[in-house]
């Protein structure tokens, strides 16, 4: 019994320092947000309303994705702790997916339907560049995110995932 008992304190001992490398999300009070984050975000959306934030630790980093409402578009934003805009998700119209896109996210679940797009964004020496979209398709009643590069392509990591 008691070997029982130390193996699985060992395989316990294990999934929790498996799982302290992972990043880990945590909800954050828009009030308990830095200073610099919130004023990053408003320099860069400033007519757009903060509605909620988290935090993620990864690698010893700090990262928080601070979701506003800037008209009609919801917008995840991210923002590492010095402030500084690595990239941001824009909700979009499904109407406004370039046919490209809408094609290739048919084409890889031709029996699916879908239901929201997000064009992505990322930022570099403060120039936003479109990197991908992002299509979520439901299928027999779960949701499968494709990921489509502008020209209609299957995002490389994407396509590795499709031959698993």
């Amino acid at each position: 019994m008691r070997t029982t008992f130390q193996a699985v304190a060992a395989v316990f001992t294990m999934a929790v320092v498996v799982a302290g490398g992972r990043a880990d999300d945590e909800k954050v009070p828009l009030d308990k947000l830095p200073k610099v984050v919130v004023d990053a975000v408003k320099a860069k959306f400033p007519k757009a309303e903060l509605k909620e934030a988290e935090q993620e630790k990864e690698d010893g980093k700090t990262k928080y994705e601070v979701t506003i409402k800037d008209g009609e578009n919801k917008i995840d934003v991210d923002v590492t702790e010095d402030g500084t805009i690595t990239g941001y998700e824009k909700g979009i119209d499904l109407k406004n997916l370039p046919k490209a896109v809408s094609d290739a996210a048919a084409a890889k679940h031709p029996k699916g339907t879908a239901k929201s797009a997000e064009a992505v964004y990322s930022v570099k020496d403060g120039k936003d560049t479109l990197a991908y979209y992002e299509v979520m398709v439901e299928l027999d009643g779960k949701k499968h995110e494709v990921e489509v590069l502008p020209d209609g392509k299957l995002k490389p990591e994407a396509k590795k995932e499709e031959k698993k």
